[in-house]
């Protein structure tokens, strides 16, 4: 945990670092580090390194290689190469993504600032699941996202006044 929270404060300075003009994708320490800033906020969303891609990839290839075997007679050819847990992420469409995560935001709260977000993190995080489920991006329509956070908004106020 310790080493989880001296890498986030890591990357977290290289990108303030960084001036405007310099590109949004930043490769540290084997990952890939994809950010945006809007206004005084910095959106940051970190993969896997290509670099760890390229290696795995070759290893898998030199292995596939040397143990390949066919299954039967239907010509299945089944490598002994291991798990394919590339990274095969597009860095535009994670700067998309950051971008469609902002929108929807300034749709939920007006226009989004520090302050929305430090106050209302439970529902900032309720967004993001709606948007992201085990780590991959399941949903980018804003009204499909936004659609059941207003439903528990309107179900709270019901209750809010039912004890007045």
């Amino acid at each position: 945990m310790v080493e989880r929270t001296a890498l986030e404060s890591e990357i977290i300075r290289k990108c303030l670092s960084r001036s405007e003009l310099q590109c949004s994708f930043v490769e540290y320490r084997g990952f890939k580090v994809i950010y945006r800033r809007y206004a005084s906020l910095f959106f940051i969303v970190g993969t896997k390194a290509d670099i760890d891609v390229r290696k795995h990839l070759a290893l898998n290839s030199k292995t596939n290689n040397k143990s390949t075997s066919t299954k039967g007679d239907t010509g299945v050819v089944t490598g002994g190469g291991g798990d394919d847990s590339g990274n095969y992420e597009n860095e535009l469409g994670l700067l998309e993504f950051i971008h469609t995560l902002v929108e929807t935001m300034d749709r939920w709260a007006g226009s989004i600032c520090e302050l929305d977000i430090m106050y209302q993190l439970e529902q900032v995080h309720f967004l993001l699941d709606e948007m992201v489920m085990n780590g991959y991006i399941v949903e980018t329509n804003k009204s499909n996202i936004l659609r059941p956070i207003d439903l528990m908004d309107r179900e709270s106020k019901k209750n809010e006044g039912m004890f007045r």
